[in-house]
C-alpha cells in the first residue's frame, strides 16, 4: 500500500498564486490527478469566479501560526466524503474509505450491522445512525499500523483531529 501524499495548506491560492492570509477563509479541495487525489487550496474570490472541478471540498480558515488546531470539518462533511468514495475501485481509495468508515463508527454516525464475503472480500453492512438506510464498505484487512497511518493522513488532509 502506498502512502497518500496530501500536502498541508501552503497559504497560497492554487488558481491565482495569491497569498492566503492568516485568519482568511478559503476553500480546500481534493482534486483528481494522474498521481491520485491531491489537495489544492483556493482563495474565495477565485473559487466563486472559476468554480474549479474537484473531487470534494470544504470551506476553512488559515489559522494563525500559534493558534491551537480547531476542527474545520464536521461529521456531515466526513459522511459526504465517505459516500463520494462509494463506487471507487482503486485499492488506495478502498483503504481510505474503510478508515473513514472506522472514524464515522467511532463518531457514532455509522453502526456495524453484519458482514458477508463476496469474491474473497469481506464486506461490512453499516447502518447510518438515525436513518433506515444501510451502506456497505469493503474491509481491506489493514493492519493497525496502516489504519493509524491512514487516520493520520485523513486528519492532515482535513485539518482535524480524528
Amino acid at each position: 500500500m502506498s502512502d497518500w501524499e496530501i500536502n498541508k495548506p501552503l497559504g497560497q491560492c492554487c488558481g491565482t498564486e495569491k497569498k492566503i492570509g492568516y485568519g482568511e477563509e478559503y476553500f480546500a479541495a481534493l482534486v483528481e490527478t494522474a498521481e491520485g487525489l491531491v489537495r489544492r487550496d483556493f482563495c474565495e474570490e477565485y473559487w466563486l469566479a472559476e468554480k474549479p472541478n474537484v473531487f470534494c471540498y470544504w470551506k476553512t480558515r488559515l489559522p494563525q501560526p500559534d493558534e491551537k488546531k480547531h476542527q474545520f470539518v464536521d461529521d456531515e462533511m466526513l459522511m459526504a466524503f465517505f459516500m463520494r468514495l462509494e463506487k471507487e475501485t482503486e485499492q488506495e481509495r478502498i483503504n481510505f474509505r474503510f478508515v473513514l468508515a472506522l472514524v464515522l463508527m467511532r463518531k457514532r454516525r455509522l453502526k456495524y450491522d453484519s458482514s458477508r464475503t463476496e469474491d474473497g472480500m469481506e464486506i461490512w453492512r453499516l447502518r447510518i445512525t438515525g436513518e433506515k438506510e444501510f451502506v456497505e464498505v469493503k474491509n481491506p484487512r489493514l493492519d493497525d499500523e496502516q489504519i493509524k497511518q491512514l487516520t493520520g493522513q485523513i486528519g492532515e488532509i482535513l485539518q482535524t483531529d480524528l
